[in-house]
């Protein structure tokens, strides 16, 4: 509430002038003096005259006007409400003029919106007909007070948990029947098409890592594909556009707004915090993810996803902790969901970045380098998989499909003949990976030569580009000669397509 004193003063002051006037006209009057040497004409005396009668009448419009001036000064100030995250802010005539604050996704009516002690500085948040008090804005200490939550989507998943546990999964299904079936339904329902090898390859790299990466040429469907596995899995995937400036986790996961008092949620921290409630497959796009640095706003997501025990996957959401804050954030962090896989789509061109080791490594890549051929597919239905049961069937193929000691030998002399002549080797991560991903590639129906021919291609090949362009050159033929002798004739053409492209390039 503003000040009274002003008002109260102005009113004074001139109450007190009117009556000094008053008393020097009539004193004047009763005297006689002064308008005796003719000096005032008549018609002055007159309006004197006039003005002495009406006094007292004027004195007490006066009055009265001050009462209700002080009436209206007591009433709250009208509050205006803004439909953006729930807030809604008082209209102060003097100062905000009505001003409009526009902030993140919640959107909310603020007709419950409480009055505070003093309307003109108190803020007040009203979110689904519960106010919060006006200390939790404006003086920068927050206190929250009742259901309200800072999170607006996140508080409304927690009221509505129960609907993504109660979910029926088809159970009866191998990793053979999923590849094959996911090819045919994006043959069938969405007119894509792509080879059995890149499905399987695809389908294998869900199987040793949560982050996967598509590359090649333009058009070749990369974003198409993880988006047809969201629709297979009856689980829509979530495609978030990377943008240039993106440096850190804030711009994947959004940040406190000290000015509104609430967290501007983003699509991807709604998906994850959903994820943390269901068993479905959760498929993230970033795409086009190497416009921006991936080793810079990912970088947090790529350590903590290397941890072995899901359990202690957490991220930092916020520095501090509210009573409200949703259920599932302990200590400000949020656990990354285990059932949610992050494939990136890149291209290679003038206006994205070099994607670092850092990320490749870590990371499963599936070259989309050739269009595949229209082909008639017979009509297939969903499937729709838990999380969990494709992890069971993961773990199956590892078991039943180990890669053979001979390939292991195979593996080691091909390290040796690295470290030789190009001082680059395997690595405990890359080894691990291989014995992951040729089992269930083996499970979706491929052969181990297959396997190792892709991913020695994606994974050890690929290190080459970093050799001196000049001794690669020279180098390549022998290597090319040496993979022939090891593997067999011709029983590794992914790995001397690669290696002919870096020649051609060096």
């Amino acid at each position: 509430m503003k000040n009274k004193k002003p008002k109260q003063i102005k009113w004074i002051l001139l109450f007190t002038a009117i009556a000094i006037v008053g008393t020097l006209l009539t004193i004047a009057l009763a005297n006689g003096s002064v308008f005796d040497v003719g000096i005032v004409p008549s018609e002055t005396i007159t309006l004197i005259f006039v003005f002495l009668t009406l006094l007292p009448a004027l004195l007490l419009v006066l009055f009265i006007a001050w009462i209700i001036d002080e009436k209206v000064s007591k009433k709250p100030q009208p509050v205006s409400v803004i439909r953006a995250e729930g807030i809604t802010l008082p209209s102060d005539p003097d100062t905000s003029r009505g001003a409009h604050v526009v902030g993140g996704a919640g959107v909310v009516s603020g007709a419950n919106a409480v009055t505070g002690p003093n309307p003109t500085m108190a803020t007040k948040i009203a979110m689904d007909g519960t106010a919060a008090p006006a200390t939790a804005l404006g003086d920068g200490k927050p206190k929250p007070a009742g259901d309200y939550s800072r999170f607006c989507m996140l508080s409304r998943i927690d009221s509505n948990k129960s609907k993504y546990k109660e979910k029926s999964y088809s159970t009866e299904v191998t990793l053979k029947k999923f590849c094959d079936d996911f090819r045919n339904y994006a043959s069938n329902k969405l007119s894509l098409y792509y080879n059995i090898s890149d499905i399987r390859a695809f389908i294998s790299g869900m199987a040793v890592s949560q982050i996967l990466i598509l590359q090649g040429m333009s058009g070749t469907g990369k974003t198409s594909l993880a988006h047809a596995m969201g629709s297979f899995l009856e689980n829509t995937s979530t495609v978030i556009p990377v943008q240039p400036m993106w440096k850190e986790r804030t711009d994947l996961l959004g940040y406190y707004n000290e000015f509104t008092k609430r967290f501007n949620e983003t699509l991807l921290l709604e998906k994850m915090y959903e994820a943390n409630y269901s068993e479905d497959i959760y498929v993230t796009v970033l795409d086009e993810m190497n416009i921006a640095r991936v080793e810079y706003y990912f970088a947090e997501f790529l350590s903590l996803l290397e941890l072995p025990d899901p359990n202690e996957r957490y991220i930092d959401v916020v520095s501090d902790v509210w009573s409200t804050d949703p259920l599932q954030l302990r200590d400000g962090r949020l656990k990354l969901p285990y059932n949610m896989w992050f494939i990136g789509t890149a291209n290679n061109d003038d206006s994205t970045f070099a994607i670092s080791d850092k990320v490749y490594d870590r990371a499963m890549v599936l070259n989309l380098d050739e269009k595949c051929e229209r082909f008639t597919a017979p009509k297939t239905k969903n499937i729709h998989m838990s999380a969990e049961n494709f992890r069971r069937l993961v773990k199956e193929a590892f078991t039943e499909y180990e890669i053979t000691g001979r390939n292991l030998k195979r593996l080691e002399a091909l390290d040796k003949y690295l470290i030789e002549h190009f001082h680059i080797t395997f690595g405990n991560r890359i080894m691990k990976q291989i014995r992951q991903y040729i089992p269930v590639y083996v499970s979706c129906g491929g052969t181990e030569l297959e396997a190792l021919d892709d991913i020695l291609s994606k994974k050890i090949i690929r290190k080459l580009e970093t050799q001196n362009p000049v001794y690669l050159r020279n180098a390549s033929k022998e290597l090319s000669a040496y993979i022939n002798e090891l593997f067999g004739e011709d029983a590794m053409p992914r790995c001397q397509n690669a290696i002919r492209r870096l020649e051609m390039n060096a």
